[in-house]
């Protein structure tokens, strides 16, 4: 939807996003939510329908490169936690062959431009004395605002997520492994790609909800749902959130959580082997609806998407709101910005 260009034009046009739109300031509560009536151009579930308009990162432009592909971005707004960030927003990201390597970079816009961090890999495939693996990445970062920490859930191996802690959302100390395959039923071969939601299940005494790709021994990937008390231990359903079957796709994962009206929902990718587009469930308030509402964001055959979006995160600048995705084919993309 382009933006009015009078100043009067341009006002309306704020507050009508900013009701209709995505209500999260990013850095603020960690789920975007809407609660107005859904205008004529809004995505299923009432949410806003999100444009292409710039790539924000590309790999070979990247000084840490080691595998020409990114994916997995995490867009957090740290100017309101941090006393000197080096810059309004951090964007988190990773490679996701080996090694990996879990990415910043800042910038003071959604918009861009972001500058990579001179140090990275922030966090490395080998951590002693805690893990030696041959990849890590997919990270998600959580402010968590009762301890004025960040928490980062990133992978390694594709069996285990991990969580580790910081004040300044850069230099991080390990915490542990707070899902396995193990904790899964017999068979699962993956517990990966997961984000972490501040979202209260008071009936499951849980103030987070994890989402993460779960994969079997059929090779068809589904995502599974985990809550917790405090964000550390997590108790985890036995059947997936969102099956591969229920919406014709070989696989779905890069799941987020989003709010409007009372309900939640769940956004993800559906690969058709390489490619594939941004599809919505309905969940409802407690977890147990499922209803699926069809293409969030259809992803376009021309570059940079190339028929493929993924792993979303979101947020609002100004009432503005933001998509910030992996654009192209599997491990050969970059990371784009949509606006609303």
């Amino acid at each position: 939807m382009p933006e009015p260009q009078s100043g009067l034009d341009r006002r309306m046009f704020l507050r009508a996003t900013a009701v209709s739109g995505a209500a999260l300031t990013v850095g603020g509560p960690a789920i975007p939510s809407a609660s107005a009536t859904p205008s004529a151009s809004a995505a299923p579930g009432g949410f806003p329908d999100y444009t292409y308009v710039r790539t924000l990162l590309t790999p070979s432009k990247l000084k840490y490169n080691p595998t020409g592909e990114i994916i997995f971005p995490t867009i957090r707004g740290v100017y309101d936690k941090l006393a000197s960030p080096l810059g309004r927003y951090y964007l988190y990201y990773a490679p996701h062959d080996a090694p990996g390597g879990i990415c910043l970079a800042y910038g003071d816009s959604l918009e861009g431009p972001f500058t990579e961090y001179p140090s990275n890999p922030i966090v490395s495939n080998r951590w002693d004395p805690h893990y030696s693996v041959s990849h890590v990445s997919s990270p998600h970062v959580l402010w968590k605002e009762d301890i004025k920490e960040f928490w980062l859930y990133f992978h390694g191996e594709n069996t285990t997520t991990r969580l580790a802690r910081s004040k300044d959302g850069i230099h991080f100390t390990y915490d542990k492994a707070v899902l396995t395959t193990s904790m899964m039923p017999a068979g699962t071969t993956e517990t990966s790609y997961a984000r972490v939601f501040q979202y209260d299940l008071p009936s499951r005494g849980a103030h987070y909800v994890m989402l993460f790709m779960t994969n079997n021994t059929t090779d068809h990937r589904d995502i599974g749902w985990g809550w917790s008390a405090d964000g550390r231990n997590w108790t985890f359903a036995q059947t997936p959130l969102v099956r591969h079957s229920d919406v014709g796709a070989i696989n779905v994962g890069g799941p987020h959580l989003l709010t409007r009206g009372g309900s939640a929902f769940v956004v993800y990718n559906k690969d058709k082997t390489s490619g594939g587009d941004l599809m919505i469930t309905e969940v409802g308030k407690d977890f147990s609806l499922r209803k699926h509402l069809g293409v969030f964001y259809d992803s376009h055959s021309s570059a940079p998407e190339n028929g493929r979006a993924a792993a979303p995160s979101f947020g609002t600048d100004h009432g503005v709101p933001y998509m910030i995705y992996e654009a192209g084919e599997r491990l050969a993309g970059s990371i784009a910005m949509a606006r609303g």
